[in-house]
């Protein structure tokens, strides 16, 4: 087997996921020799920048640097968020291996105690999230909360609590759990209360499309189910036309073999917000995913996704 290269962007869950990836790569296939490298891109450079500025003008924000490396041959495979990976892959690049997911909710950090509900925020709180879905989402349950933007990793993000006087943050609680920092979870949003963007908890494997080996050894790491629910939420997302920054979300899962699909789209002017839950057969998940697709633009999210379009133009 010939030696790997993975491509991965420098923060610290980043190279954690890499890493844990790069390490089950080894377990599945003793012998093979696996590195990570560094790369940096554009939304890592333009961090103070907030990600919806960022949406419509750049594509692949966290993605795009690494896949022209894959291109280019200096790597051999890239490690991404799923949640960051656009619908439409370049040419000559597939994502061949999806692992299983991780807890794919949202999670509130406070200064406080644990909480058993939303509810129990004192009134006026403070919350920041770089997220505009989780921002619509929150205003929608708590129309009396503060909402701050903030950017950066994880750890970044915590510090800003108390740097910036906030009573407390939104993130993606695959990242804190991979990084060991589940406990500093104060409340799990579960996902109807807060629908998580589409892949939220996922990894992809990217490589290129004529590199046959690495294409056998990489889908050691896939999990069916993750993968059939994940591609429905990126089915989802192509329907709609949007990007990993547009306020809306989707997931899907299985259970007592039945498949849910859960879809949400908001709009950060107006507080309105669409919602769509389907049950069916699992073997239909893709259709249920284009059905609430267009189900939610023929009831407004069309508009909705216009006016975010308007307000940030490429």
């Amino acid at each position: 087997m010939k030696p790997l290269i993975i491509g991965s962007r420098g923060s610290r869950l980043a190279l954690h996921q890499s890493r844990f990836l790069q390490q089950a790569l080894i377990e599945h296939h003793p012998g093979l020799e696996v590195s990570v490298e560094v790369i940096r891109t554009t939304g890592d450079k333009m961090s103070r920048t907030a990600l919806s500025q960022l949406a419509t003008s750049v594509k692949g924000l966290f993605v795009k640097e690494i896949e022209e490396a894959l291109l280019q041959k200096t790597i051999d495979l890239a490690v991404h968020s799923l949640k960051d990976l656009p619908t439409e892959l370049p040419d000559g690049l597939d994502l061949v291996s999806i692992p299983e997911r991780e807890d794919p909710r949202d999670a509130l950090i406070t200064t406080s105690t644990r909480i058993a509900t939303l509810e129990e925020l004192p009134e006026g709180s403070k919350l920041g999230t770089g997220s505009l879905r989780r921002q619509v989402q929150l205003e929608h349950l708590r129309p009396d909360l503060q909402i701050s933007p903030i950017r950066g990793n994880v750890d970044t993000r915590i510090r800003k609590i108390q740097e910036r006087g906030l009573d407390g943050i939104v993130l993606a609680a695959a990242g804190l759990r991979r990084l060991g920092l589940q406990e500093e979870i104060s409340y799990s949003f579960s996902v109807e209360e807060m629908v998580p963007a589409v892949g939220q908890g996922a990894l992809g494997m990217e490589i290129r499309s004529d590199d046959g080996a690495t294409r056998k050894i990489v889908a050691s790491l896939d999990h069916s189910e993750t993968r059939t629910c994940a591609l429905a939420e990126r089915r989802f997302l192509h329907a709609m036309g949007g990007g990993c920054q547009v306020p809306l979300g989707a997931h899907a899962r299985m259970t007592n073999g039945k498949a849910t699909f859960t879809a949400f789209v908001g709009s950060p002017t107006t507080g309105e917000a669409l919602r769509k839950e389907s049950v069916g057969d699992p073997r239909e998940l893709e259709k249920i995913a284009l059905d609430s697709a267009e189900f939610l633009l023929s009831h407004g999210a069309d508009k909705i996704l216009k006016e975010f379009e308007d307000q940030f133009p490429s």
